[in-house]
C-alpha cells in the first residue's frame, strides 16, 4: 500500500477527463491515500489547462476530503534547448513541475539530441521530475540523465500507465531496467506514478510495484510512503 500518487490529471488535461479536483481527492481518500498531486498538461496539450487555469490553482484549498494535495504541472518539453510550454511567473507558484515528452510537441531525435532536451529541462529549478522518460520513442541516455538528475535534485518516476496492459508506450521494461539501475548506482530515489487521467487509476500502481520489487530496487528509494522526504525534494528549489 503506497501513500501518495504525485502524478494525475483532472479534467483540465483534456482527453476526453470529466473528474474534477474534488472528484480526484474523493477518489483518493476513498483508496487511502494521503498526499495527491494533480498536474494537469501545460497548455501545449490540445484541450489542456490554460494559463488562468494554472494561476488560479495557488488559491485553491489544499486539503479535501482528508487529502493533502499539491499543485503542478506536467510540462511539456518543446525542444532540444529544453524550453517548456509554462512561464516561469506560473510555475513559480506551483508546487512542483514534472517534465515529459508527448509527440505532439516534441520531435523525437536522436539519443544525444533527446538526451540534451531533457537536461536542458531539468535545469529549470521547479521540475523535480521526469515525466515517463521510458518511453521508447523517445530514446534516451539514462547514465548521463541519472548524473544529472543528482545535481539538480530531480527524481525519476516509474509510471504505471507505461507498464500496464492498456498502456500505449510499446515495451517500456528494458528502459525501466536501466532507470533502476542508473537510481540504485547514484542513489537517487524514485517516486512510483500512475499517471491516472480521472479517477479510475488513482493510487493504483499495481503493475510498477510489480516491476520495482522484481528488480530488488531498494525500499528506501521509494518515495510514495515517504511523504515528509517526498514533499522536501518536490519543494526544493
Amino acid at each position: 500500500m503506497y501513500l501518495s500518487d504525485v502524478h494525475t490529471h483532472s479534467i483540465a488535461s483534456g482527453h476526453g477527463t470529466t473528474c474534477t479536483v474534488s472528484d480526484m481527492a474523493k477518489a483518493a481518500s476513498k483508496k487511502g491515500l494521503k498526499l495527491l498531486g494533480i498536474t494537469d498538461h501545460g497548455p501545449g496539450t490540445l484541450a489542456a489547462g490554460t494559463s488562468s487555469y494554472f494561476r488560479s490553482l495557488s488559491y485553491s484549498p489544499k486539503k479535501r476530503f482528508g487529502i493533502e494535495l499539491l499543485f503542478g504541472v506536467e510540462l511539456n518539453i518543446l525542444d532540444v534547448d529544453g524550453h517548456v510550454d509554462l512561464s516561469d511567473e506560473l510555475l513559480d507558484k506551483l508546487d512542483y513541475a514534472i517534465a515529459s515528452m508527448h509527440a505532439q510537441n516534441y520531435k523525437s531525435g536522436s539519443v544525444k539530441e533527446n538526451t540534451s532536451a531533457y537536461l536542458n529541462a531539468m535545469k529549470h529549478p521547479c521540475v523535480k521530475i521526469l515525466g515517463h522518460c521510458d518511453n521508447p520513442h523517445f530514446p534516451a541516455d539514462y547514465e548521463t540523465l541519472a548524473v544529472a538528475a543528482k545535481e539538480f535534485g530531480v527524481i525519476f518516476e516509474i509510471n504505471e500507465a507505461s507498464l500496464a496492459p492498456y498502456g500505449y508506450r510499446g515495451d517500456t521494461r528494458t528502459n525501466n531496467r536501466e532507470i533502476l539501475r542508473c537510481c540504485r548506482k547514484y542513489n537517487i530515489p524514485i517516486v512510483l506514478s500512475s499517471d491516472s487521467h480521472g479517477t479510475e487509476h488513482i493510487g493504483d500502481f499495481t503493475c510498477a510495484a510489480e516491476f520495482v520489487h522484481e528488480e530488488m530496487f531498494p525500499e528506501e528509494l521509494i518515495l510514495n510512503n515517504q511523504i515528509p522526504r517526498l514533499k522536501m525534494v518536490l519543494e526544493e528549489r
